[in-house]
């Protein structure tokens, strides 16, 4: 197949502005690519693919970027900036799209969905986020009413979401799993990554480092410098080590130290990229039960649930981490979320939304 994807319209691939969609792009296209398929790649100019991906064919657009629905309201209407980012990247997705199989949206917004009831090209969506806009679950309702194939989720509670789609079609995640050298760090750090922003809970990671008297490693972009700076006034100088956004090749090596991750969002995460970054390179997972890590952890063999806001019970699960065989984390993403297994789920997904035109 030849198949065109649209990237996030939140900052350029490599910024990390994008969360998990960077992540889960770069992934699909290995995934793609090591299968025999053809990859345009449509993003913000700046945009860098990882070294492996460099067979995919790169279109730059310049543009102003999109709000993300996480930061608005469920009942905001939909907003779309002067110059827009995101209608430049559909208009040019849609002139390479005649020549190509399928085009294939990755930005959570309203505008792409709207446009796959006016164009005659097959449209898939891989939606990132649960029901976070009225408007655009509304809109999903509509079009999958015509196009029953044409959204794919990450995972089951995300789909859950979307109680109007009977039979989700569910993808899972990918990763490049020679990207993540598996470390046997079973005395090393806490470490916590993510969007350090207020729906990923980071406070609450920080409480249990500050129980154990511990300092807390903290990898991601600080997207809310009030929010980060109220959590540092509240804890102890020193609590929080501050390491910043890094590549993924940089941030596993670091992450594999680790002796678990906590993973505290205070909503439903689609799927959990950072969750299964940690066990690829060994490191088992103690998250709240919400959301996808909580259909990826195996509680007691990878790492441990907790119910959601229960920091003491976080905390309890730390003092038994070592219990945890780090050698069955790896082998949980190797056996569920290679890249070739989510190219594989994709493909299969792409083929029924091409056959309903």
């Amino acid at each position: 197949m030849r198949i065109v994807l649209i990237s996030t319209p939140l900052g350029f691939l490599g910024s990390g502005k994008g969360g998990g969609v960077e992540l889960t792009l770069n992934s699909l296209v290995s995934g793609l690519l090591s299968s025999g398929h053809k990859v345009d790649v449509i993003a913000p100019k700046n945009s860098k693919l990882h070294k492996s991906n460099e067979k995919a064919k790169l279109y730059f657009v310049e543009g102003e970027d999109q709000i993300s629905w996480q930061h608005q309201n469920y009942d905001s209407p939909v907003t779309i900036p002067n110059n827009s980012l995101l209608a430049a990247m559909l208009e040019k997705g849609l002139e390479i799209a005649k020549e190509a199989d399928v085009l294939l949206n990755m930005s959570y917004d309203w505008l792409p969905i709207w446009m796959t009831l006016n164009v005659e090209i097959p449209f898939a969506h891989i939606i990132s986020m649960g029901s976070e806009s009225s408007v655009i679950s509304n809109l999903i309702s509509k079009v999958h009413t015509k196009y029953p194939y044409n959204f794919a989720f990450h995972s089951k509670i995300q789909a859950n979401d979307y109680p109007f789609i009977k039979k989700p079609i569910i993808i899972g995640n990918g990763f490049k799993l020679d990207n993540y050298t598996f470390q046997d760090s079973v005395k090393g750090p806490l470490g916590w990554v993510g969007r350090v922003a207020p729906e990923k809970g980071l406070e609450d990671a920080v409480y249990v480092a500050n129980e154990l008297g511990e300092k807390l490693k903290v990898w991601g972009v600080i997207e809310d410098e009030n929010y980060a700076s109220n959590i540092e006034q509240s804890f102890p100088h020193g609590t929080i080590d501050w390491m910043g956004f890094l590549s993924t090749n940089e941030l596993q090596k670091e992450l594999g130290k680790c002796r678990v991750l906590l993973n505290t969002p205070k909503w439903n995460e689609a799927y959990g990229n950072v969750v299964v970054e940690a066990l690829a390179c060994g490191v088992p997972v103690i998250a709240y039960k919400r959301g996808g890590p909580s259909e990826i952890i195996q509680h007691g063999q990878t790492g441990y649930l907790a119910d959601p806001e229960d920091k003491k019970s976080m905390l309890s699960y730390v003092e038994i981490i070592e219990k945890i065989e780090r050698k069955k984390c790896r082998e949980w993403v190797e056996k569920n979320a290679s890249t070739d297994i989510f190219a594989n789920k994709v493909v299969n997904w792409l083929n029924k939304v091409m056959n309903e035109y």
